[in-house]
């Protein structure tokens, strides 16, 4: 018999937050899932969430292989901010609350919204590269 080691623990939480949670913090939830895998927990909320995600986000998404169509909006709590080792907020202005210790970020993206998966394109390619900054930074914390 052979037994399993255990799974290691995550590296850190990270919860994106956005108005909607239907397009900037959906993308960017599925990028981190998708190029850390189970090295980072991923959470995303929105303030006012709205009633799916959306289907521009989702197109240019599989476009890149990551697929966030099962995904649903949620509503922001406090819970979730303070369960998270990063809040990520992008537009939610001061929706978000505060808890001492987390490491705040703020993104300036552009809302996708009822714009095409042309328009939402650059967003995606520039929630990826912020992911990708931030899975650096993650890793450069715990290598410290």
């Amino acid at each position: 018999m052979t037994i399993d080691p255990p799974t290691p623990a995550p590296l850190a939480s990270v919860l994106f937050v956005c108005v909607h949670n239907a397009g900037r913090s959906q993308m960017a939830a599925g990028f981190l899932a998708h190029l850390a895998g189970d090295r980072v927990e991923v959470r995303s909320a929105g303030s006012a969430p709205g009633h799916g995600v959306n289907p521009a986000a989702v197109a240019a998404m599989a476009e890149v292989g990551v697929d966030i169509s099962t995904q649903r909006p949620k509503v922001l709590t406090a819970e979730a901010v303070e369960a998270s080792d990063y809040v990520v907020t992008m537009g939610c202005g001061d929706a978000c609350p505060y808890f001492p210790g987390r490491h705040y970020r703020d993104w300036p993206l552009d809302d996708p919204a009822g714009q095409g998966v042309e328009a939402v394109r650059p967003i995606r390619d520039a929630v990826r590269a912020r992911v990708e900054e931030l899975i650096a930074e993650i890793d450069g914390r715990t290598t410290a």
